[in-house]
């Protein structure tokens, strides 16, 4: 067989070894099922054409198995559903029926939309399970495994899903390895192809030329796997509040700190992180509700970071992230959002160029991030990009210098800072300094607390013996000043030292 060919003599060990965790799937399902009882989905994109000849591979290798014979595949019996949209390239209609012919294949053409056509198809047809093109990173992929029961709420059935771990570096590997025919649109630059309505040919492969019609490379001389919808035609944003308003500039945002690591807790190791972004989130306007410190285990990282997210605007996580087996942030927090650790082709690539010679086999575990919340924050100055999973950050230093550096790439790239002054006032202060007794101040400072509802009263000593210092913060400097005059009204002249 071709394929199972080409592939054997292929040098490429991570294609090898993707190919061959996909046939499994296949010979897999094919073991469950009957051939009556499956059906293959086939849209005619770069995916599908893959999941075809994995297909036509698989089942040849399944007969094979069970009657011992070396001979050819002249036909491909799976059932082959094409779903025909009149919002469909031309290209891609052409292409599907040209392929149908060449392997011979018998295409079900369903007119209806997707849902609908599949409730017909299964109520004519025994069939109990479909081999779909799905990859992670698809819109669709979400919560999906290799064997995936359909939704709630549509037909029941089985979705088989053999490439759900390829890249897209994979996908081209194969095709071109395989000397396969693909449709004509992918060499004219369009790198993921949906309906005529919302595709353009990426724009990362544009060819500079002196005539007056633009030209692009190929889709396979696409160096970012990551940016392989960037051909996709996004609908404008919706337009924003104003920025300037004051109630955003008085606004107090909320964040929760949370640290991971049993050293911590064992008192093997003094956690100075904790202390410093408590200060950094000070520093720009942030009111910092709790500190944590768990050890490194998946349940109790799941219930913190669960419990903070839902009363917090941003909760930052650090410690427990890596390859070894006490690393468990990454999991604790896909926990807590309700989704699985699924392998990230964005992170993986960052991680290839990092450590190329360790970041080997189908399975990075480094490169496993919670599916479908994560969005990497890219920066120059780091060589791998910030995690963020909706309202939680997942910082990677492993000492104040790493967390200086991660700040800094942050403030940059989210609202924490850089334009958080346009945004946000910072939070403004003013501390005395009273050698007052604790009987003595207490009372007034729980009056000055009522008249000043906005203004933040802190008191502390540095030693027992010492003087009281007052702290008042809040967002208006008038208002402080007013509080100070106010607290000084209520005792004789010079018992309070500004310290500023």
């Amino acid at each position: 067989m071709e394929i199972d060919k080409a592939i054997g003599e292929s040098d490429d060990k991570r294609l090898k070894t993707k190919y061959n965790n996909a046939i499994f799937v296949i010979t897999r399902a094919l073991s469950l099922y009957s051939i009556e009882e499956v059906a293959f989905s086939f849209n005619g994109g770069k995916d599908s054409t893959v999941l075809l000849h994995l297909l036509r591979a698989g089942y040849f290798l399944h007969k094979k198995e069970q009657s011992c014979s070396n001979g050819g595949l002249s036909s491909f019996p799976v059932r082959t559903i094409y779903f025909e949209s009149p919002s469909a390239f031309t290209e891609i209609n052409a292409f599907t029926y040209d392929a149908a012919q060449t392997y011979g294949i018998q295409l079900d053409i369903i007119r209806q939309d997707f849902k609908s056509g599949l409730e017909a198809l299964l109520k004519a047809n025994p069939i109990r399970a479909i081999f779909l093109g799905v990859r992670i990173g698809d819109p669709t992929a979400v919560g999906q495994e290799q064997f995936s029961p359909s939704s709630p709420g549509w037909p029941p059935f089985m979705r088989v899903n053999p490439i759900l771990d390829w890249s897209y570096r994979d996908v081209w590997a194969f095709l071109l390895t395989c000397k396969v025919k693909y449709c004509s649109l992918y060499d004219q630059g369009y790198t993921s192809i949906g309906s005529i309505h919302d595709t353009v040919p990426n724009a990362l492969l544009s060819v500079n030329d002196t005539s007056s019609k633009e030209k692009f490379k190929p889709a396979y001389l696409l160096s970012d796997g990551r940016l392989e919808r960037a051909g996709r035609v996004k609908k404008n944003a919706s337009t924003k509040n104003d920025a300037g308003s004051d109630s955003q500039k008085h606004e107090v945002l909320l964040a929760s700190v949370i640290a991971v690591g049993d050293e911590i807790l064992s008192g093997t190791v003094e956690d100075h992180l904790g202390l410093s972004l408590c200060k950094k989130l000070t520093s720009v306007g942030w009111s910092v509700q709790q500190t944590s410190v768990l050890r490194n285990d998946i349940d109790s990282v799941s219930e913190e970071v669960d419990r903070q997210r839902s009363i917090c605007d941003m909760v930052f996580i650090y410690g427990g992230v890596g390859p070894l087996h006490s690393d468990v942030t990454l999991a604790g927090v896909a926990k807590a959002f309700g989704v699985r650790l699924a392998p990230d082709e964005e992170f993986e690539e960052y991680l290839r160029h990092l450590i190329s010679e360790h970041c080997t086999g189908d399975r990075n575990e480094m490169a496993q991030l919670p599916e479908g919340i994560t969005e990497l924050l890219h920066h120059e100055k780091l060589s791998v990009p910030l995690i963020k999973c909706r309202n939680v950050i997942v910082l990677a230093a492993t000492n104040t210098e790493e967390l200086e550096k991660e700040w800094e790439c942050l403030t940059e790239l989210t609202k924490l800072g850089g334009s958080t002054s346009s945004l946000m006032e910072l939070y403004a202060s003013r501390r005395l300094m009273t050698s007052l007794t604790d009987v003595e101040i207490a009372e007034p400072l729980s009056k000055l607390g009522l008249e000043f509802p906005d203004i933040y009263l802190g008191c502390y000593r540095i030693s027992r013996q010492g003087p009281i210092i007052i702290c008042l913060k809040g967002k208006d400097n008038a208002r402080i000043d007013s509080a100070v005059q106010a607290l000084c009204k209520k005792f004789k002249e010079g018992v309070f030292v500004d310290m500023k």
